[in-house]
């Protein structure tokens, strides 16, 4: 008989509300999971133990009074420390929000518990979602499941190395430039950003308001639709939601692929630091989708080489802004200084870290009065030119079809001394979030190290086709046995 740790959540929500299997039971499973890798994988920045088994032993009352659960009933999954939740301390992975406890829940918690799951705690991240290898942190790295020398990605390392090592069955990730699509692709799990506004941004601490995206972290297709499914739909606490239905996302995972033009624009395959294992393992997932019916379509997107420059230039700006509401006067972290001003000096010196600091700079500088139009100006209309360069390759083709990562991985401690290198982990991934697209990463293949390390496949749709996303992901995923691969601890 197969573990629990072994079932997709659709498996473990369907034996629960069965009555095959208790949620107290799953909770158990998970927490001594927990407590087994959690030492070597430092994923979890705070678990909570006592809330988890009291939400678990509820579900399994009101089943025995017969009442119907949720979709998620006693599914155990965590959330990105950026999710704010009712009494359990939130702090966006900064010293600066330490000993903050939120007076409520957002919309992402709210949903997920309404949908009766069990929360575990709150996962690791990049401080305020900034990085792409979990190492911008005050706390300990978060390691790479599958090889605990290398970083899971980031900024949601902790969501996926969670997911991955089976300390949680599905978490909750971000994206503002591809944070929950590269980690997924370096862990090999499912990651998908829903299209701009197809998810609620309420009770999600911002970093670059008009790029941010929540999304789901699980091990397969079929898990990623039903937690989308929950999370979806417009909130009015945000008013930049979507008014438009959320469709049923698991039926269109049995749709298939076959019909479906895919989009594949050769220049970027020429990409200087594109790992040869990553090239080789794409050009076989490409053959495999024609394989399963879908046909190859060449596609151009003329601006895809000032993405990250663009990209740069527009979410130190917004995270300029958005960060300057950590002054120590309302919540948070508090240096005590003599006067109003140094107060707020001290408190932000000591609480943000450098890469923090770092952008905070970028954006007031590419902000201020004199060089607006030279900077600012010119990455919003270089936004708009890369919209177009996808509204003119979907009139071609469904999907477009990259690798998620240009690497598999890259050793912990090997890039942070070089920020431009570690920006350019998200070239593939960051054309989606300046656009408002949707895009998913699903395990693709191994690298030929004598440690093989995960590689993604991405598909990014058009705006609000993630039931075509998930058709092509599925049938992909059921044609492959990349995604049934366990990490070994």
């Amino acid at each position: 008989m197969s573990s629990i740790l072994d079932w997709t959540a659709l498996e473990l929500s369907a034996a629960v509300r069965a009555g095959d299997v208790t949620a107290a039971d799953a909770t158990d499973a998970y927490l001594r999971r927990i407590q087994a890798v959690e030492p070597k994988i430092n994923a979890y920045l705070r678990v909570a133990e006592d809330e988890a088994r009291a939400v678990a032993e509820s579900v399994d009352k009101r089943r025995q009074a017969g009442e119907t659960l949720g979709p998620l009933a006693g599914v155990p999954l965590a959330l990105k420390d950026i999710f704010i939740t009712e009494g359990i301390e939130t702090t966006c992975g900064s010293k600066i929000l330490e000993g903050w406890t939120p007076p409520y829940d957002g919309t992402h918690a709210s949903r997920l518990r309404g949908a009766d799951s069990v929360m575990l705690g709150k996962v690791s991240m990049d401080e305020f979602a900034m990085g792409s290898s979990n190492e911008n942190s005050p706390h300990p790295p978060v390691r790479n499941p599958w090889n605990t020398d290398f970083v899971p990605g980031g900024s949601s390392g902790g969501s996926v190395a969670a997911v991955a090592a089976r300390t949680a069955l599905c978490t909750l990730g971000t994206d503002t430039g591809g944070s929950i699509r590269q980690p997924a692709s370096l862990c090999n799990v499912v990651g998908l950003k829903p299209t701009y506004g197809r998810v609620s941004r309420h009770g999600m601490i911002a970093f670059a308001s008009s790029l941010d995206q929540a999304g789901p972290v699980t091990r397969t297709v079929r898990d990623a639709a039903l937690v989308l499914g929950v999370i979806a739909g417009q909130d009015e606490m945000d008013a930049t939601t979507l008014d438009a239905p959320v469709e049923d996302y698991l039926a269109a995972c049995d749709e298939g692929v076959a019909g479906l033009r895919i989009g594949v624009h050769r220049n970027a395959m020429e990409l200087e630091g594109l790992d040869e294992d990553v090239r080789v393992a794409f050009t076989r997932s490409l053959e495999q989708l024609e394989e399963l019916g879908a046909t190859l379509v060449d596609v151009e997107l003329p601006h895809f080489a000032h993405a990250v420059a663009t990209y740069y230039i527009l979410c130190t700006a917004e995270a300029s802004s958005n960060l300057a509401r950590y002054d120590g006067v309302r919540y948070g972290a508090r240096v005590e200084e003599p006067s109003l001003l140094k107060m707020y000096k001290a408190t932000r010196e000591a609480g943000f870290g450098a890469e923090v600091k770092r952008r905070i700079m970028l954006g007031t500088f590419v902000l201020r009065a004199s060089s607006y139009e030279e900077y600012y100006g010119r990455a919003m209309k270089v936004r708009t030119l890369i919209k177009r360069d996808y509204e003119a390759a979907f009139s071609q083709c469904d999907l477009i079809a990259s690798p998620t990562s240009p690497v598999p991985g890259f050793r912990i401690g090997e890039r942070i001394a070089d920020p431009l290198s570690m920006y350019l982990s998200d070239v593939f991934t960051i054309g989606a979030n300046l656009a408002g697209l949707p895009g998913i990463s699903i395990p693709g293949g191994f690298s030929s190290a004598a440690t093989p390390l995960p590689i993604g496949l991405q598909l990014v749709g058009p705006r609000l086709a993630e039931s075509r996303l998930f058709s092509a992901a599925a049938a992909y995923e059921a044609h492959t046995t990349w995604h049934s691969r366990v990490a070994e601890i």
